[in-house]
Parts: structure tokens; sequence; C-alpha cells
């Protein structure tokens, strides 16, 4: 089919044909902003390819050939959209005027103004160490120390509590029971200091005779000498020799330089106020019985006082108690324990006088039960 010949083109590519109007009407501006050129190279200056592939010249330029765009559409010469050219601009930073770059130091920060509070962010080194603002934000405030010290108070209270427990505990079950053991096993050694069979109720032989008319010997530190019962408290131990910590650990001790069980003066015997031995001392009233066994008698003592001194009053074990320079005329028995309880500032004093001695061979006393 035949073409028909459009209007004639001027040589300089001017006054092309756009669609919708005449040529010879002037072209209305296109919608939005007018198009820029591509950055870096004026629009004069892009080179214009040819069909070979090779730089065209100016007559050769494919550029008479395009139709026109029209208004509100992009141009088909012009520059490529960006792929963010709908999105909002984004501003450049701003260039830093230091030469150093990234690695240089960081400026100095602005001055803070009257009021303002500012707070290190990174740890900064002053006379007292690095603080950072962990430091600032938790220093502690008079309510926060007060708690601390209710807390603290606490922690020490339960500990002096758990403390005290456990004390009370070795007293009253742990001791008591270390007690017993060394108990039983002074009143083996005893039935062997005194014969063989360890029964007190065998009449003794005529070796034993002949060596009872004799001088006893001088007994020794921390061996047993004697039996003691107190029937009110249910309570029976075997006294030892000397009153040193290490005599009177587990068992009542008797005074070296008083009188023996059954003689003329003051039998002087003192142990440790606790569970195992003289806890319930103070619970004696007079007329209560005290019974001693030796190696052949039973000797029974009735109370008849009782007192509290001060440590040093030692004259409580004189062989007449509270005069040490009296002569002695009558048999007594001196009980001696801390006192109060758990303390040891005075001395419990129980003060007993011999009652009766009966052999034990005609069997246990009244006061001990059949």
């Amino acid at each position: 089919m035949p073409q028909r010949p459009g209007p004639p083109r001027p040589a300089d590519g001017t006054g092309l044909p756009q669609y919708g109007r005449p040529a010879d009407q002037p072209a209305r501006e296109p919608y939005g902003p007018p198009a820029r050129e591509p950055y870096g190279r004026p629009s004069g200056d892009r080179p214009q390819f040819g069909p070979t592939g090779r730089p065209a010249s100016a007559a050769e330029a494919p550029t008479t050939f395009l139709p026109a765009v029209p208004p509100g559409r992009p141009s088909v010469t012009g520059p490529a959209l960006d792929s963010t050219a709908l999105m909002g601009a984004v501003p450049r930073m701003p260039e830093s005027d230091d030469p150093g770059g990234a690695d240089a130091e960081p400026a100095e920060p602005p001055r803070p103004r009257r009021g303002e509070r500012v707070v290190q962010l990174r740890a900064e080194q002053t006379g007292e160490g690095y603080k950072s603002v962990y430091s600032e934000l938790t220093r502690p405030s008079i309510w926060t120390r007060l708690r601390t010290g209710v807390r603290v108070t606490g922690e020490v209270l339960i500990t002096f509590g758990l403390v005290v427990l456990l004390f009370a505990g070795y007293e009253v079950w742990g001791k008591s029971a270390i007690v017993d053991a060394h108990q039983n096993d002074l009143d083996r050694q005893l039935a062997q200091a005194w014969g063989a069979s360890g029964d007190p109720t065998v009449a003794p032989t005529a070796t034993a005779s002949a060596s009872a008319t004799s001088k006893p010997k001088p007994p020794v530190h921390g061996k047993p000498l004697a039996g003691l019962y107190i029937p009110k408290l249910d309570k029976n131990w075997v006294v030892v020799e000397g009153v040193t910590q290490e005599d009177i650990r587990y068992a009542p001790g008797h005074y070296p330089d008083s009188a023996m069980p059954g003689e003329v003066g003051n039998f002087s015997v003192a142990g440790h106020r606790n569970r195992a031995t003289f806890w319930r001392l103070d619970e004696l009233d007079s007329g209560d019985a005290i019974v001693v066994e030796g190696k052949t008698n039973w000797y029974v003592y009735k109370v008849y006082k009782s007192r509290i001194v001060k440590p040093n009053q030692v004259e409580v074990v004189a062989p007449v108690p509270m005069e040490p320079d009296a002569k002695p005329t009558k048999k007594l028995l001196s009980l001696t324990t801390c006192n109060p309880k758990f303390d040891n500032y005075q001395r419990l004093i129980i003060h007993a006088e011999l009652d009766r001695t009966e052999a034990k061979s005609a069997g246990r006393p009244a006061e001990l039960g059949a």
C-alpha cells in the first residue's frame, strides 16, 4: 500500500511533527519539571552511534528518525529512570572538613547549657577509676543504703540464730552422748580398780582387808575415784581426780586438797554446767539426798545449804566452808558448778552433810532403790 508523504522536515531537526497537533503550531511545555541532562556530561558532548556500532557523525545521527514524544510521557532519548526516582530524595551526608577521616578523634561535644544534665555513655577515667553511665544511674540513695543495712543485719541475725541452735543441739544431744560414752568407760575402769569381779556386793578378801588397814595411795589425776548419785535428778557419774579442764571434760572432778568420801572435812567436787553433768544442780533443796559410792561403803549426804558466790571465793571448798582457818569437825560434801547457765561469771555451791554410812555388802541404799 503506498504511503502518504509527510510534511517536509527541516535539515536541523527542528519543527518535528507532534502527535495530535499540526506542525505549524507551537509545542506546549510538557507537564512536570523539565527533563534534566544526565550527570557527568553535557548533552552536546554525548556521542551518537550508527548502525555499525561506531560513532556517527552529526549528519548520520539517528535522532531525525525518532518520533516525537507525547506530552507527559518520558523522552526516549532522556536519561533512564533510577529505581528510586519515585522515592524521596536522600540527602547527602555532609562532608567533614577533618582531613583525618573516620580514623580521626571525634570532635569535642558541645558544652551543656545551664540546667542540663549530661550522662557519659562511654566509660571515662576519674580519680576513683573508670565510671560509666551505669555508675551514675545506679548511684545508691539513702533508702537504698537503708534497705541494704536492714538486709545485712537480717542475714547476720539469721546466721547468729543458726549458730546458737547448733550450739544448743550440741549441748543437748552431742555432748551428752560423748559424756555418756566416757562415763561408761570410766565405770569399767572403776570396777577393775575395786576388784576383779566388779561386783560391789562381794565381800572383800583377806588380802583386800589387809590392804584396807594400810594407808591408801594418793589418787592419780584423771583416774576414776568414786561414784556420785543424785536420786532427785535421776543422775549418776563417776568422779575422777583433779579439776583441770582436761580432768573434768567428761566427768566431775575431785579437788585434790579436799577430804575423801566419808572423811572428816569437805569432800568437794566440781563439774561443768552442761546437760550431761551439773545442768540441773539448782533444783536441789534442803533435805535432798546425795549418795557417794566408795570401794566398800555407801555414803549418804543430805543437802543443807546452797549459795551463789564469785569465782574467786575459793573458801567454799575449805574444810569448813567459808571459814578457811577453822578446824573441821563434820563430814561434808560440796558440789560446785558455773552459774548462770551458758555463762561462768558466778559459781553455784551445794553443801551437804553426811547422814549415814552403809556397807556395800548390805545392798544399795534406800535412796537409790532396790
